[in-house]
């Protein structure tokens, strides 16, 4: 496939999305009802409770979650409302959101299940990572930033299910790796807006890949754009062509670019045990 129509599926895909044609993917249904629920001024944590009893394989990975060395409590956790309970409505709308999250990486056609297997797996290592570096580093709310990790990429998931329309462009990984590159950061800002996400985790969605942002204070976006170059760490994605001693970032969380954050003791551990709680 040439650049040209590469560059023309580009063009299209921006020119769909600026005039709001694009089809952009819904937000899981269960996310949707237990954000609603929280904002219901009339309903509680019992009712949120309720809410995720719906849904067996959400009830299980919450309560998983709940008693994992993420939260580290006390008391063993075994009923969906203790789990609510310990978490707060807070921590309870992100995790859930991070959770269902993985339906959407559902491959449709046999074509599509490794490019989605492998992007869910980069925006889990990502998520965890930021998790780790929020919760060591900054003053941020961890369980915000590991929602943030998440969707940082969620951009691409249009480009995909248009590739499958184009074959030779979904069987040319080099090319539709170029395509996502240069509309995945404008299409994810405009899939979090529609699902009504903090401007925080949208700035995540459009400003990631931007190492020469500049921003007064350490922000999410921050935490994030570090934790997605260190998954790129031994390869040859485009961003480690860079020069990371440029990037902000790392000054501002105290990190060397030139260290493994992965590797290290304090982090290590920590990003395992929310990549476990994850997949």
């Amino acid at each position: 496939m040439s650049n040209a129509v590469a560059e023309q599926v580009i063009k299209d895909i921006l020119k769909e999305l600026e005039e709001d044609k694009l089809v952009l993917p819904t937000l899981p249904e269960v996310a949707i009802r237990v954000r609603d629920t929280l904002e219901d001024e009339n309903a509680g944590l019992p009712e949120v409770a309720k809410v995720i009893n719906t849904d067996t394989a959400l009830a299980a990975r919450l309560i998983q979650i709940a008693n994992s060395p993420l939260l580290r409590g006390n008391m063993q956790i075994d009923t969906v409302e203790n789990a609510v309970s310990r978490m707060g409505a807070n921590m309870v709308r992100n995790l859930v959101t991070s959770i269902a999250m993985a339906q959407m990486f559902q491959a449709t056609t046999d074509i599509t299940d490794k490019r989605l297997r492998a992007l869910w797996e980069h925006s889990t290592g990502v998520a965890a990572i930021s998790h780790a570096l929020t919760t060591q580093f900054t003053k941020l709310q961890p369980d915000l930033a590991l929602l943030a990790g998440l969707v940082h990429d969620i951009g691409a998931l249009p480009v995909i299910t248009r590739a499958e329309e184009i074959p030779a462009l979904l069987n040319d990984e080099a090319l539709l790796d170029s395509v996502i590159q240069q509309t995945h950061a404008e299409i994810g800002k405009a899939i979090l807006k529609k699902w009504n996400f903090p401007q925080v985790v949208i700035d995540v969605a459009a400003e990631h890949e931007n190492l020469t942002r500049k921003s007064p204070q350490t922000d999410l976006v921050d935490v994030v754009m570090v934790a997605n170059l260190e998954t790129y760490v031994g390869t040859d994605h485009p961003l480690t062509k860079q020069d990371w001693t440029k990037c902000s970032a790392f000054n501002k969380l105290g990190l060397d670019p030139a260290v493994n954050v992965v590797s290290m003791d304090e982090t290590s551990a920590a990003i395992q045990a929310v990549k476990s709680a994850l997949t």
